[in-house]
């Protein structure tokens, strides 16, 4: 009995929140873009996802940006090589030539960001944010912060399409301080794994950034609300579940990213065409 009213529950929830992201979704609109690629449906990080994400339509992605021991920046989002490829160890203690010998767990080679901006430069109506992965901080020390923002700052602007967003973000306030200060017009984004409140608004906004990613549990529609007062625009995740993109929905969210950009797109045209979506 307990279990067949925990799924009335369920579903009456699920119920409440279609309804309420109807209310809203009439008047917003929501940018959801491809997670690493969508990590839940390819291999992360790889060429192979960021062509999978465009074909089915997309033209907003996120990923995550290192420097290995040779200066160069590789796409890649653990410091650790383990979970993802074949090597042991942390990237940024080997050269490229030894991470590129290298695969990854399904097959493909990591790739380098001189190799994303390749293809990227040509497609319109770009939304990327570009995570600076900056820990740990013995790997990524103060003194050798200026080198690795100077760096990917030059590489994504110089191919940077007119009409497109870019976005640098970070959890690590070092990071979005050294790029503020060696590059005004860069378009930061803090990253917290604490839902949107007063906190980490005020957090946000006494760095001077003007856009919040912020974990989806705990987020209040009220919140949302408080970060656009203060002219914040909001950017959700996980987006691990079309759930996952129905609360984002009915939160308010400006930006929603997702691990399933192919299903969490196809779900929505078929049985949600009403929300205002952009990918």
């Amino acid at each position: 009995m307990k279990m067949k009213f925990e799924c009335k529950v369920s579903i009456a929830a699920c119920a409440m929140a279609l309804f309420a992201a109807m209310s809203v979704a009439q008047t917003q609109q929501v940018r959801v873009f491809s997670h690493r690629g969508g990590r839940m449906e390819h291999d992360e990080n790889t060429m192979e996802a960021f062509k999978a994400s465009h074909k089915a339509g997309y033209t907003g992605y996120e990923t995550d940006i290192r420097i290995t021991k040779d200066g160069e920046l590789i796409v890649t989002h653990d410091s650790k090589l383990e979970r993802t490829t074949n090597g042991v160890g942390a990237g940024e203690e080997k050269t490229l030539a030894e991470l590129r010998r290298l695969d990854t767990k399904k097959g493909n080679k990591m790739i380098t960001l001189d190799e994303l901006m390749d293809f990227l430069k040509d497609k319109p109506g770009l939304y990327v944010e570009f995570e600076m992965k900056t820990n740990p901080s013995d790997l990524y020390p103060d003194d050798k912060l200026p080198e690795y923002v100077d760096k990917l700052y030059k590489k994504v602007m110089a191919k940077k399409p007119k009409d497109a967003e870019f976005i640098f973000t970070s959890s690590d306030t070092r990071s979005l301080r050294c790029m503020q200060q060696r590059h005004p017009d860069a378009d930061l984004l803090l990253i917290t794994s604490d839902p949107v409140s007063k906190a980490t608004v005020n957090l946000c906004k006494g760095l001077g950034i003007k856009r919040l990613g912020s974990k989806m549990g705990g987020t209040s529609r009220e919140a949302v609300k408080l970060a656009h007062k203060e002219g914040l625009t909001v950017s959700l995740w996980p987006g691990q579940s079309i759930e996952d993109f129905m609360l984002g929905v009915y939160l308010g969210a400006d930006y929603l990213c997702t691990d399933i950009p192919i299903r969490q797109k196809d779900w929505a045209e078929k049985n949600a065409p009403w929300i205002n979506v952009k990918y």
